[in-house]
């Protein structure tokens, strides 16, 4: 399947096909091992086994397993990146939203 537009999510989120534009989880959102995913991400949590182009903002973490393949900026409180990972871009590190 491939979406182009907008997809906005209140439950966790799994992605095994193609998506271009935005897509935004209140939780977690997970790019399977086929998923190629082109846009601007915003999450609690993001798990990508697959690849992704575009900035990444997850407000717990971002965890890139192996085989993952992650081009752009990310924004996040902690970041996994699994050995046989690849990731080129920027990293901010920001404090957890419910950090005091």
């Amino acid at each position: 399947m491939k979406i182009k537009g907008d997809v906005i999510s209140k439950e966790d989120m799994t992605v095994d096909g193609e998506v271009e534009g935005k897509l935004e989880a209140r939780d977690r959102l997970t790019i399977g091992p086929t998923g190629k995913v082109d846009a601007a991400i915003k999450a609690s949590e993001v798990v990508v086994g697959g690849t992704v182009k575009g900035n990444v903002d997850a407000s717990q973490r971002i965890v890139l397993r192996k085989g993952a393949n992650l081009v752009g900026d990310v924004k996040t409180a902690g970041i996994v990146i699994e050995d046989g990972a690849y990731f080129r871009g920027g990293i901010d590190i920001a404090r957890p939203e419910n950090s005091r």
